[in-house]
């Protein structure tokens, strides 16, 4: 087996483990038990629990990354986009979330540690918004005096977003598909984009 799909299975074992027994009862011994590797693999790749969280946690989050630039790449009307990238980035939030149970009941409680993780997503997410609302300003549709501004309060306000939407707190007691056109509106008003 490859060094990086040694190393990609001892993240998944750990991944699950976290998941299921939680960060605090699993051990490196169990991830090295459960991945069918040694110890000594194990520590060749990580020095200690926390760093091979850290890597758990990196690899949800260009899971993430590889699913926003999907759509950013997509061949859609840039208010179609940004709509799309609010939408796509809390559903894979949460997606993450239910499937990695106490992995993220556990990370949530330090919130330094959640944003020195995430930090990098963030900046990729902001260059992402940046270069939609450009092709949007390019293409004449979007009315945006500063466009860095514009796609930081856009990342922030989705961020924000995160909690209630994984609770299912955003829009109680309409559906998601309802309330896409809903979303569309108020965002394409935020930026300028003149109804048809």
């Amino acid at each position: 087996m490859s060094i990086s799909k040694t190393r990609q299975k001892l993240i998944d074992v750990a991944r699950e483990l976290f998941a299921t027994k939680g960060i605090e009862a699993t051990t490196m011994n169990d991830i090295a038990t459960q991945s069918g590797r040694g110890r000594r693999t194990l520590y060749t790749y990580f020095r200690n629990k926390e760093e091979i969280y850290g890597a758990v946690v990196e690899s949800e989050l260009e899971y993430i990354s590889r699913e926003m630039d999907k759509v950013v790449q997509a061949k859609i009307a840039p208010e179609k986009k940004i709509v799309q990238v609010v939408y796509k980035h809390l559903s894979l939030i949460a997606d993450i979330v239910r499937r990695n149970g106490n992995i993220n009941a556990e990370f949530f409680r330090d919130i330094n540690k959640v944003e020195r993780t995430r930090r990098k997503f963030d900046l990729e997410e902001i260059f992402a918004i940046r270069s939609i609302l450009k092709q949007g300003v390019e293409e004449g549709k979007f009315q945006v005096d500063h466009v860095n501004l514009t796609a930081d309060i856009i990342h922030f306000a989705i961020k924000g977003m995160e909690v209630p939407y994984i609770f299912d707190k955003v829009g109680t007691g309409i559906s998601v598909e309802d309330s896409i056109p809903l979303a569309e509106r108020i965002i394409c008003r935020a930026l300028g984009v003149k109804e048809a």
